[in-house]
């Protein structure tokens, strides 16, 4: 017989309560112990094997207890109070732990009457497959924000930055008293001159130490995801986003110090936005109402003019001199050209060391004068990329300038090779130019002029090689190209 009204048999009434029954008879005859509490709390129910575990013989002598008195440790009280489940808990006893599950009972209004209570295992060794994996992706996570955590540590000391000139020494004075403030600091420099170095070296010898150190090198970024790099963004906030989001560079350096590289190529819709977060010292993320506290140090560092750059309304004046606070030009290789030999053992004994030893180089007498009287355009970057060029075509431990001179501009080595008549009227027009420079800086730009379009040249108007080889960065390089006017 059906009842039209729901297309129910007309005993499923009695199935449903037969399924419960039998459930409860099931958990009851499996489990190591059941019991039953009212809306009080009170014991009303409990199997003889767990009035027996807890000491009563008779599980009567149980009845109208509270639960905390029958069983220490219980949290049933919580369950009637909020008449929520507590599905998967240990349960801690004088003897062995309990697995357990605690389910409220309810009345047909929905108010919360008393509640049930299974101790499922005795022996914990029946969820030893879900510990282990929860073990094993524990110590997984343990180990990934460990490494995570190191890679956002100071890789560089103020030792890193060696050398014992009148400049160096100065340089490092002032970055040891930058490491004992807290306001921002701005690294000029040319290309190469050690400016990231200084940045570690300041943010290891500062108070935040123990907290990260994030990178974003400006120039190496499209304009269009600068600010989902810098302020992170909410699920869904623009095609293409994460699902999950995206933290920011400012979120994870929260405590920490925040290097912002090549800062001059920054676009000036997110100057004012990143002046905004200097100021305020919060933000928030594309997309996003949630406001996030910004607890960071910034460093900046540039290798452009960044007066210039105000000046031609391409900088913001505001944020220039936000940042503007303790600055430090990092000098070039040719102002401290004393500090080129020790420079060059200690990357000669880094070098060696990557080799696990294999080797150790040392320089001649007329290759140290041969580093020493070169410009160094690309600044300790290119002599590193020089000495390890040598290292890895040399067949001799001793390098002498003979091998070092292919790595050098040729009209700085003294040692010419063979030219055609072509660069032999390169060379004329190069020797015109510099003639014809009326001040050190005007000499050098002729220099690096000229540089630059012979490794072009040679590279056959490769970029990206040109720009491994010499030791600049990509992005440097593509500007200076553009500055000069070199054709590639």
């Amino acid at each position: 017989m059906m009842n039209d009204w729901a297309g129910l048999p007309a005993t499923y009434g009695d199935v449903l309560r037969r399924a419960m029954d039998s459930l409860f008879r099931t958990f009851e005859n499996f489990s190591e112990g059941t019991f039953i509490v009212d809306a009080e709390a009170r014991v009303v129910w409990i199997n003889k094997r767990y009035a027996a575990r807890f000491g009563f013989s008779d599980p009567e002598q149980a009845i109208g207890r509270d639960c905390e008195e029958v069983i220490p440790n219980s949290l049933m009280r919580e369950v009637v109070k909020t008449g929520k489940p507590i599905l998967l808990d240990i349960l801690e006893t004088g003897r062995e732990p309990l697995v357990v599950t605690r389910l409220p009972l309810k009345d047909d209004a929905g108010e919360t009457v008393g509640a049930v209570g299974f101790a499922l295992f005795d022996e914990l060794k029946a969820l030893t497959p879900l510990f282990s994996h929860y073990s094993r992706v524990q110590e997984e996570l343990i180990a990934t924000r460990q490494s995570l955590a190191q890679a956002r540590r100071a890789k560089y000391t103020f030792g890193s930055f060696v050398g014992t000139s009148a400049a160096s020494l100065e340089v490092k004075r002032q970055a040891r008293r930058a490491a004992q403030l807290e306001s921002p600091v701005l690294l000029l420099g040319e290309t190469g001159t050690g400016k990231e170095l200084l940045a570690h070296a300041i943010h290891g010898g500062s108070a935040r130490a123990n907290w990260p150190l994030v990178t974003v090198n400006v120039a190496a970024i499209p304009d269009t995801l600068l600010e989902v790099e810098f302020f992170g963004a909410a699920p869904g906030a623009y095609t293409g986003a994460d699902r999950k989001g995206r933290v920011g560079k400012f979120e994870l350096a929260n405590g920490g110090t925040l290097f912002l590289d090549e800062i001059g190529d920054m676009p000036l819709p997110l100057q004012g936005k990143l002046l905004r977060v200097l100021q305020d010292k919060e933000f928030e993320p594309l997309g996003s109402n949630r406001i996030v506290r910004a607890d960071v140090r910034i460093i900046a560092a540039t290798s452009a003019d960044l007066p210039a750059l105000v000046a031609a309304g391409r900088f913001r004046a505001d944020l220039f001199y936000r940042l503007n606070v303790l600055t430090i030009q990092a000098p070039a290789l040719r102002e401290r050209s004393s500090d080129i030999e020790a420079l060059a053992y200690a990357m000669l004994e880094d070098l060696s060391a990557q080799a696990r030893g294999a080797s150790h180089f040392e320089l001649q007498d007329d290759a140290l004068r041969l580093l020493c009287s070169y410009g160094w355009p690309g600044n300790v970057r290119e002599l590193r990329n020089t000495l390890e060029r040598a290292v890895v075509l040399s067949d001799n431990e001793r390098i002498d300038a003979r091998a070092l001179a292919p790595f050098i501009g040729p009209a700085r080595s003294g040692l010419r090779p063979s030219v055609s008549a072509g660069s032999e009227a390169h060379a004329s027009d190069a020797a015109s130019e510099t003639t014809e420079a009326t001040s050190w800086s005007d000499a050098m730009a002729a220099f690096e002029k000229r540089f630059l379009g012979d490794a072009l040249r040679a590279n056959g108007g490769r970029v990206i090689e040109t720009a491994m080889q010499i030791g600049m960065g990509r992005a440097t390089l593509y500007k200076k190209i553009a500055a000069y006017g070199i054709e590639v």
